[in-house]
């Protein structure tokens, strides 16, 4: 199959549904192989149907804040395809929002433990991976615009991707001297599963807050990973890009 990224085998975490699904979809339009990992493994087989028959694509589950289940992923993916992956999408992420005098430590932990453990944890696996195998490539993690601004309700979500754009920055120096880049992309408000249930003042007020006047879609933020995957991103290295509307 043709495309830019023909040839090359991704990985993309939280595929399930939101950014995650988008960026799975986009990657295959572009030439790549998909290996889409999500904790619910029927959302992800949905998400490779969505694929099409084109590539010989797989759908995996996976808990990110595993380090055992990576394990078992990447050594899955190392059977079928002989090589790991050389683009790695960090997508996975939950929230678990509330005031900070009301919020239980186990819900603090547990955002934590996906947004910004999983995402070391990814990091760590596929980049020793790709480095034993001496391939260069590119990996990209999603942060949040609220890493930057802080968001009431958020004092799990929004440490954690913050945590997440200086991890990149950390690593895109550390695995640089192999030819293996690492960015994030920062997305806004997007329309997904995980800003569904918000009130409506709330979205309301996100709305008049953007000078586009809209929350994003998520094919908006699946761009801009595709290009930082590809090689016209190729002097990107530990970089932020906001996606946010303005």
């Amino acid at each position: 199959m043709s495309g830019p990224l023909a040839g090359r085998l991704a990985l993309v975490t939280g595929a399930g549904s939101g950014i995650g699904r988008i960026t799975s979809q986009l990657l295959a339009r572009d030439g790549a192989v998909v290996v889409a990992v999500d904790r619910n493994l029927q959302a992800v087989e949905e998400t490779i149907k969505s694929l099409g028959g084109q590539n010989d694509n797989t759908a995996l589950e996976m808990d990110v804040s595993s380090s055992a289940s990576i394990s078992q992923v990447l050594d899955a993916t190392l059977a079928k395809y002989k090589n790991p992956p050389t683009i790695v999408v960090n997508s996975a992420g939950i929230t678990r929002d509330n005031f900070l005098l009301k919020m239980p430590e186990t819900d603090f932990d547990a955002v934590i433990n996906v947004n910004l453990k999983g995402t070391w944890l990814m990091l760590q696996q596929f980049g020793k991976a790709m480095i034993d195998a001496k391939l260069t490539g590119s990996m990209v993690n999603v942060s949040s615009i609220v890493a930057r601004s802080g968001n009431i309700g958020q004092s799990n979500y929004s440490p954690s991707k913050a945590g997440v754009e200086a991890m990149t920055k950390v690593v895109a120096r550390e695995f640089g001297r192999y030819n293996i880049r690492v960015n994030a992309v920062v997305p806004g408000f997007i329309e997904t599963p995980m800003t569904n249930d918000l009130p409506q003042k709330v979205k309301d007020m996100v709305v008049m807050q953007c000078a586009l006047r809209r929350f994003g879609k998520p094919q908006e933020i699946a761009e801009v990973i595709a290009f930082l995957a590809s090689d016209k991103s190729s002097y990107m290295n530990g970089t932020s890009v906001e996606v946010t509307g303005g």
